[in-house]
């Protein structure tokens, strides 16, 4: 089953974005990361650098509210109408690629789906609507599933 989460775009105030809230909602950050945590760090611009990437907020049963700053530098805007993109979270690899496949046609792929530094199988994608989605698998959660599935016992006589 997917599981269907918002995400939204900042021009550099994601983190004032989503302390507020934090506040509002409670709990506490899933995950935060700074464009200085990515690999190629050294092609981002200093001012640019502490800037958010990605953050996550659980904010009710299954809801994930997510965000990022655009940048600038890597030739982003934010304009009412791209400021969010729905983020799907899929079950498993092939689950992805046909969602992935189906959305695109006769759209526009804007990030091919890939496995990613941060151990995702995770692309983007504009919809033939002008709708922009991010489908993603977590391939960190599925390794650490199927390591606690007991293997199927064999005996031998």
């Amino acid at each position: 089953m997917v599981t269907l989460h918002p995400y939204l775009n900042f021009n550099g105030n994601t983190e004032e974005a989503f302390n507020f809230y934090k506040s509002v909602f409670g709990g506490e950050f899933l995950v935060l990361q700074r464009f200085s945590d990515i690999p190629d760090a050294g092609r981002i611009p200093a001012h640019e650098l502490d800037k958010i990437m990605h953050i996550a907020l659980s904010i009710g049963q299954g809801t994930i509210l997510m965000g990022t700053d655009s940048l600038e530098s890597m030739g982003h805007t934010v304009t009412m109408g791209n400021n969010f993109h729905l983020s799907l979270d899929t079950q498993s690899v092939e689950e992805a690629t046909n969602i992935f496949k189906a959305l695109s046609e006769g759209g526009k792929v804007d990030m091919p789906l890939e496995k990613t530094f941060w151990g995702a199988y995770f692309g983007m994608l504009t919809d033939r609507f002008n709708i922009k989605w991010m489908v993603n698998h977590d391939l960190k959660q599925e390794a650490k599933e199927q390591a606690l599935t007991p293997e199927a016992e064999t005996t031998t006589l």
